[in-house]
């Protein structure tokens, strides 16, 4: 029998009714001839209130015990959905993490997938079980205590089992109809695209697009699993939402695919830092042991050093607002203990991230040339400016962020096929 996974986000199981509307669309794969396995993430906000339980018991937690709590909400949608499944007349069954086993590393709160030995299940699937619905976010350690995988693991747990049991595809169900050009929030003329490469839809979910769980796309990509993004409120069928794909796959694709952004950035400026070899491991190295994760880095000639011997240098990074004070008390340690050293550390938490994202650019030029005219046309001013092979991004003022995006989406015809 070809083999599906479904995954079913918080929203899509958020109570029974839903639950069942989800079951209903397992339940039409298995009468096309699939065996499905079927991954659930616990009820819309229950994680959140789990988490919160932990945190009003235990300031100072047990990571192994917080990882115990948060993963029970996957595990009572499984057993929920395995039941609505058997009352359709399906033969399904419900996995916890530890059952199938899903072996993963002992990190609690941010595991990584180790193996899915696929001998349980496909067990199950030769006694005629239809469906093996898997708890997703969560697995066991060698030390035998169960482990979650960080916010967004059940996309990643979906295409783990895909890429595991050579499933013919990976269907996410969430509650939009797909990937967009942008968000439809901000631009009305948002269109849904049919296909996206998977270094576009990468890129896209790490610059902020909240569809896919960066992490699972990665995954995705190493093990070449077809990815199709849909609605668990719409009806659907096999041409239904976007399908993340290998670039091959498309026939040819626009030279950008989408505008990206990310509200909560704040840019960081150490003034008049010693000019020396080093100077960006003294810096990034204490960054990077604090846990912060540094995205744009621009280095300048310091101001303090022009007209004179040039012996200083500004350097300029951005990270997530709510790591600035980490990355303040690491470079304030890094200065006392002679690591680095600077006049003054400029921060600003006014700014966002804007990119535009497309495989085209390999071979298109001129892209960065729009991309600073249309935001010039709006007067836009670009702060700090990073690229890649497939993207450029620009730090601009938080208050600008709609304008820009709407300005970039017209400027590359994005609402256009």
């Amino acid at each position: 029998m070809p083999l599906l996974v479904m995954k079913f986000g918080g929203t899509s199981v958020g109570d029974i009714a839903r639950i069942e509307n989800a079951a209903k669309k397992v339940q039409a794969e298995v009468a096309r001839g699939y065996d499905v396995i079927v991954i659930v993430s616990a009820m819309s906000g229950k994680t959140n209130e789990l988490v919160g339980w932990v945190e009003g018991t235990s300031k100072l937690y047990d990571a192994r015990e917080y990882d115990a709590v948060v993963s029970s909400g996957e595990n009572v949608t499984a057993g929920l959905m395995a039941l609505r499944l058997q009352e359709m007349g399906i033969p399904a069954r419900s996995w916890q993490g530890w059952q199938v086993p899903i072996n993963t590393t002992s990190a609690h709160g941010s595991a990584r997938f180790i193996s899915i030995p696929r001998e349980n299940l496909d067990a199950k699937f030769a006694e005629g079980f239809k469906v093996a619905v898997v708890a997703g976010f969560q697995g066991i350690s060698a030390e035998g205590r169960i482990t979650t995988l960080g916010r967004g693991g059940s996309d990643t747990t979906a295409v783990a089992f895909a890429a595991a049991f050579g499933a013919e595809r990976c269907d996410i169900y969430t509650d939009v109809d797909g990937v967009y050009t942008t968000d439809p929030r901000i631009s009305p003329k948002a269109r849904k695209l049919d296909r996206i490469a998977f270094e576009e839809m990468l890129e896209l979910a790490s610059l902020g697009a909240k569809v896919l769980q960066t992490r699972s796309v990665e995954l995705a990509m190493r093990y070449k699993v077809k990815l199709r993004v849909l609605s668990s409120f719409e009806d659907t069928d096999e041409t239904s939402g976007t399908l993340v794909c290998d670039e091959e796959d498309i026939v040819e694709s626009k030279v950008v695919s989408g505008v990206a952004y990310s509200r909560d950035e704040a840019k960081m400026t150490l003034i008049a830092v010693a000019d020396r070899p080093g100077v960006a491991s003294a810096i990034f190295g204490p960054l990077a042991e604090a846990g912060v994760n540094v995205d744009m880095i621009v280095q300048n000639i310091s101001e303090q050093a022009a007209g004179h011997s040039g012996n200083t240098t500004d350097m300029t990074f951005s990270v997530p607002i709510n790591q600035v004070e980490r990355a303040r008390k690491a470079m304030e340690a890094a200065r006392a203990a002679g690591i680095v050293s600077y006049s003054d550390l400029v921060e600003d938490t006014e700014v966002a991230k804007v990119s535009v994202v497309g495989i085209g650019m390999r071979s298109q030029v001129g892209v960065a040339a729009k991309t600073f005219a249309a935001l010039a046309a709006e007067n836009v001013n670009i702060k700090v400016i990073a690229t890649s092979e497939i993207k450029i991004s620009v730090l601009i003022d938080r208050k600008y962020l709609e304008l820009a995006v709407q300005a970039l989406h017209d400027a590359f015809e994005l609402d256009k096929a």
